[in-house]
């Protein structure tokens, strides 16, 4: 191998927006997640809705007494 042309592997810490860690090695010096395993839907099984507009307050304002016959 030559010398002095690889870029430096060292320990980092991985942190996702819902506050989990996770230790691993890499080049670069520290990544930021916005949805990692510990917080992704698909993974822990659970729905999470982003509403900006208040779309899903006005369906269920709409459809709250609707009765399926």
């Amino acid at each position: 191998m030559k010398q002095a042309i690889h870029p430096e592997y060292h320990d980092i810490e991985i942190t996702c927006a819902c506050g989990s860690v996770l230790k691993t090695k890499s080049t670069i010096d520290s990544i930021r997640l916005e949805i990692c395993s510990a917080c992704h839907p698909f993974y822990t099984g659970t729905q999470k809705i982003i509403d900006s507009e208040g779309r899903v307050e006005q369906f269920n304002k709409k459809y709250k007494n609707f009765v399926q016959k």
